[in-house]
């Protein structure tokens, strides 16, 4: 196995491009490694991975400069949530993987605040980024 940082790496997915010689292949299998090969004629088999990724770096990484490898971990782990609860997702028409809010109630117009209500902004990773949430206004 392989150690980088503070994990244990045991696997090593790569698919079947000659890039990849057999040399590759054996000398991390020596390193403890397993290595795992993407289906035939499936060119697709790493596209969501590598949309996720791809996302990951234009959102979050393009526009910062890591100072420690701890400060890269607490920014990813602060876009993963954005991802997942503050950022519309398209592909869900537009809606979001992990919805926080319940039911927003209705205002009888599709323009209006209902009343008793505001909505917030939150900075996420210093203001690269909002969110903005609907909740009830103190009486």
């Amino acid at each position: 196995m392989v150690v980088s940082g503070d994990r244990l790496h045991r696997w090593r997915i790569h698919d079947r491009d000659r890039i990849y010689a057999e040399g590759v292949d054996v000398t991390l299998a020596a390193m403890g490694l397993t290595i795992l090969k993407t289906p035939v004629r499936a060119p697709q088999a790493n596209a969501f991975c590598e949309r996720l990724i791809g996302s990951l770096r234009r959102e979050c990484l393009d526009f910062m400069i890591p100072f420690s490898e701890q400060h890269m971990k607490r920014a990813v782990q602060e876009w993963v949530t954005h991802y997942n609860r503050g950022r519309p997702h398209s592909a869900l028409g537009p809606g979001f993987p992990e919805p926080v809010e319940a039911d927003v109630p209705d205002s009888g117009h599709r323009h209006k605040l209902a009343a008793g209500h505001r909505i917030v902004k939150r900075s996420v990773l210093g203001g690269l980024h909002r969110e903005y949430s609907l909740v009830k206004s103190a009486a």
